[in-house]
């Protein structure tokens, strides 16, 4: 399922101030759009799509909007843009994010995410969708953020993340 959103969705309306007293992720899944759509924090699975207009994550700078997301399960927040401290809390805790067009897609469209070509495909329309994703957010998506890369690859590492 795809999950609609309109322009400049703030850090508040994803995890609301009241419920950032854990860092629970568990907890934190529990609670995204718990205010602002409901529905979502209802019905929202493992492999759903965020899909919204511009300027996603803008607000306050607090992580645990990434880590709501991302423990929930979506697949991706796909967005013609992101607030920039999002975006960067986004490439860390290894939530997919993809700059693209969302014009057209319905919360009924299946999509597809086609990580290395970048690209989604709308398999319920038959078109595709060329998206942004930086190398460095591939990398550390495919490593769980980069805590987990820096224990796995060490401190020299970020070095490489340079290439991607």
């Amino acid at each position: 399922m795809n999950w609609l959103f309109a322009d400049n969705i703030n850090t508040d309306l994803i995890t609301p101030g009241r419920y950032n007293i854990t860092t629970d992720v568990n907890e934190l899944a529990k609670v995204a759009f718990i205010e602002y759509r409901p529905d979502f924090c209802k019905n929202a699975k493992a492999g759903d799509f965020i899909l919204a207009g511009e300027n996603f994550g803008c607000g306050s700078s607090r992580e645990t909007a990434a880590m709501a997301l991302r423990a929930r399960g979506i697949t991706a927040v796909v967005a013609k843009s992101f607030a920039r401290i999002f975006y960067r809390n986004s490439i860390n805790l290894g939530l997919m994010l993809v700059i693209a067009d969302t014009t057209g897609i319905e919360e009924n469209d299946q999509l597809e995410l086609d990580i290395k070509g970048q690209v989604i495909r709308n398999k319920t329309k038959g078109t595709t969708i060329s998206g942004s994703i930086p190398g460095m957010m591939v990398r550390l998506y495919e490593e769980g953020g980069i805590i987990p890369y820096l224990k796995k690859h060490g401190l020299d590492a970020l070095k490489d993340l340079e290439k991607f």
